[in-house]
């Protein structure tokens, strides 16, 4: 099957600039592409790895991926953020970064024997003559059509799009021709929020070079209710296991509400479609086996199988009468019960630290009621700290 075909069916594809033509591309050649990543953290988080999956199909398919590092677009930054400017990183912070996404890359994708390839556009962006570089490109680039674009125009609205991140879908644009020109590179992917600037880049390469490049975006990671997926109460779902331990990351796709299992499987594993279908033909309790598939799967490749085999057997489990929690119970009283803690002093304590999470929710009140009705499929996670999980079980 072409490989952008089984994008498709597994629900990756969001927008492309020429369907017939890309699909017809990758009939007929092993494709070289590309995609981005700006090192704005120390870690590569959830949203990432699904870009990671839609090129890991692709390189299965015996295409090229390159995977380019932003040591460059980084010093400027995507304005992504309506009411905020994105925070300066020095040029430390910046190469620290990538050589973390770099590590993190490489147990992602399949570098050996020229299967793929990692550049990073501090090479050609850092050492830019500002002034030749935007005489002989900046023609290409209408102000107008870039302050019409959703991004840019939110921005503009809300607190101002400053002369500095106006340069950034150039420099992003200035990247798929560098990459055109040294690898041959005809396609560019990203997550949706990308598709101006990749639009901004395909376009660039066919007015400057004439030649046929494409780009398609992946639809961004979310859950059944539209809202997006990798954020807790306690922040974004990292790579990095000292970000986010493999107990927390298994957790988080075990958690996740049933609607939102069966895309979520499609996206993230490599399951064949038709045992997703036999998994999620299900309703209710039997939903829960389809769940225990997707966080182990995830987590395995992510962090390993051994770390997969300790997230999935080392949640001890507490069982609690229903009715008990008839009329609901304190949880302060219920972390006692369950020896999550030694006493009501401990309990209390923990709760104003910011350290007991219920059901993916950080508690900050010291009474807050747990209810039945809190309980999902009959059972609920509890969390202490970072590392201590209980498993909560209605009988």
């Amino acid at each position: 099957m072409n490989a952008i075909e089984t994008l498709k069916q597994r629900g990756f594809i969001a927008q492309m600039t020429h369907e017939a033509e890309i699909i017809e591309l990758f009939d007929k050649e092993k494709v070289v592409f590309y995609c981005g990543y700006d090192p704005t953290a120390d870690s590569l988080h959830i949203g990432h790895y699904l870009t990671f999956m839609a090129v890991a199909w692709l390189q299965r398919a015996g295409h090229t991926p390159i995977i380019l590092l932003g040591g460059g677009t980084g010093m400027v930054g995507d304005p992504d953020k309506p009411d905020t400017i994105r925070p300066m990183m020095s040029i430390d912070e910046i190469d620290h970064n990538v050589a973390q996404f770099k590590a993190q890359a490489e147990k992602y994708i399949d570098f050996n024997e020229g299967k793929a390839i990692l550049v990073n556009n501090a090479e050609w962006l850092r050492n830019l003559n500002y002034a030749s570089f935007i005489r002989e490109y900046g023609v290409h680039f209408s102000v107008n059509r870039m302050l019409a674009a959703d991004k840019y125009k939110t921005k503009f609205e809300g607190s101002g799009l400053n002369f500095l991140e106006l340069n950034y879908q150039v420099m992003q644009a200035y990247d798929f021709l560098e990459l055109n020109r040294r690898f041959n590179c005809k396609m560019q992917i990203g997550g949706n929020d990308q598709w101006t600037n990749i639009i901004a880049g395909v376009e660039l390469v066919r007015r400057v070079d004439q030649k046929d490049v494409f780009g398609f975006t992946c639809n961004l990671l979310t859950k059944s209710d539209g809202t997006k997926m990798g954020k807790t109460m306690s922040g974004a779902i990292w790579i990095d296991v000292k970000k986010t331990t493999p107990h927390e990351f298994y957790q988080y796709f075990r958690d996740l509400d049933d609607a939102s299992v069966k895309n979520t499987l499609k996206l993230l594993t490599f399951l064949p479609l038709e045992q997703i279908e036999e998994l999620c033909a299900v309703e209710g309790e039997a939903m829960n086996r389809a769940k225990e598939v997707l966080a182990y799967e995830v987590t395995k490749i992510v962090h390993g199988e051994e770390a997969a085999n300790q997230a999935q057997t080392s949640i001890p489990s507490f069982e609690i009468d229903s009715m008990i929690l008839a009329d609901g119970i304190n949880i302060v009283d219920l972390l006692v019960i369950t020896d999550m803690l030694p006493s009501k002093g401990e309990a209390r304590r923990n709760i104003q630290q910011g350290g007991i999470t219920i059901g993916g929710q950080k508690i900050a009140d010291h009474s807050h009621v747990v209810k039945l009705s809190h309980f999902e499929n009959g059972e609920i996670i509890m969390q202490k700290g970072k590392k201590h999980f209980l498993r909560v079980v209605v009988k």
